[in-house]
């Protein structure tokens, strides 16, 4: 039974990779390749087509900054960048996969519309009716998204502002001289679409948000490990246990915690932005060292700048020790 977003696509600026069988491509290397000066501003997305989802990785400035998946085509789900890298085999029998430059504001959309619910048309609202759908937007001159769904796969995008449409993303062959609202008339009444949601409204789209990079969450478990060590080797020996009390405890007010247990083998990635990482990390050391104070009469302050040292900069751009509670001591 074939996936149902198998026909799913997106609009594109230039092609970096044609829609390839996934058993030619090694995606780490495409996606280091990104990265080399020749290529060091790209921004766009990969799209890999596996037998039980559609995987999209977001790119931003030749860096993979976030991911999603989905099933049907309609529900997405969030992914970590290494999980959404992981779900990748090596040497692939059967997928495929592209690699597309496309618009920051593009990215954004397409994010924005797999996470957020659709703003509800009016119940007598005929969706196909071009004239309808831009009156209706021209008189509550709405800010958003039109999304439509073609009968091929494609999704294209009308960005309207002040209830017009200002601009637009299409998946399709591009038309000469052909204005957004042009094309979007002709998405609108071409064909009778069987499924209402198919033609969708959004609001403004923020940003497109960036994940923390897969090696700075790396670094933070690493360093809480580094600190339970020391803790015990200093004759702390209930350290683990209030370490993952204190992990527990805030996990309410900072959920990026929940896949920070320091008891599990593997681990996987929590789906948050750099800043909120940062902030839960920072309320955790705090309220470890604050419960237990290292047996050898270092400061917290101390103890964290001597772990923290070797990675100090990464550490610093983050923001972690403005997270702390005390000046760290180096």
């Amino acid at each position: 039974m074939p996936l149902p977003a198998a026909t799913l696509h997106y609009p594109h600026d230039r092609v970096l990779l044609n829609r390839t069988r996934l058993a030619y491509v090694h995606l780490r290397n495409l996606l280091t390749d990104a990265k080399r000066d020749r290529a060091a501003k790209i921004y766009g997305f990969v799209s890999v087509w596996l037998p039980e989802e559609l995987l999209l990785l977001f790119m931003q400035e030749g860096e993979v900054v976030n991911a999603t998946a989905t099933v049907d085509g309609m529900t997405f789900r969030p992914l970590s960048i290494a999980e959404g890298i992981a779900m990748v085999p090596s040497a692939a029998e059967f997928g495929e996969i592209c690699f597309y430059e496309a618009d920051d504001e593009q990215l954004a959309t397409m994010y924005w519309s797999q996470m957020l619910e659709p703003v509800a048309w009016p119940a007598e609202l005929n969706v196909h009716d071009p004239a309808a759908v831009f009156g209706f937007l021209n008189a509550t001159m709405h800010d958003g998204v039109v999304e439509v769904r073609a009968e091929d796969g494609g999704v294209n995008y009308g960005i309207v502002r002040n209830g017009g449409i200002a601009r637009g993303f299409f998946a399709g062959e591009n038309v000469a001289n052909a204005s957004a609202e042009a094309r979007l008339t002709a998405l609108l009444a071409g064909g009778r679409i069987a499924e209402r949601k198919k033609t969708r409204l959004w609001p403004l789209p923020p940003p497109l948000p960036v994940q923390a990079p897969p090696a700075m969450i790396q670094a933070y478990r690493d360093l809480m490990a580094s600190i339970v060590k020391r803790l015990v080797e200093g004759g702390v020996e209930g350290a683990p246990q209030v370490t993952e009390h204190a992990r527990m405890m805030l996990v309410e007010r900072h959920p990026c915690l929940d896949r920070f247990s320091l008891t599990h083998p593997h681990p996987r990635d929590p789906v948050t932005e750099t800043p909120a990482l940062t902030a839960a990390i920072g309320a955790w050391i705090g309220e470890l060292l604050w419960t237990v104070a290292p047996a050898d009469g270092k400061t917290p302050g101390q103890l964290v700048g001597e772990l923290a040292r070797e990675r100090r900069h990464m550490f610093q751009s983050a923001g972690l020790f403005d997270a702390l509670p005390w000046k760290i001591e180096w």
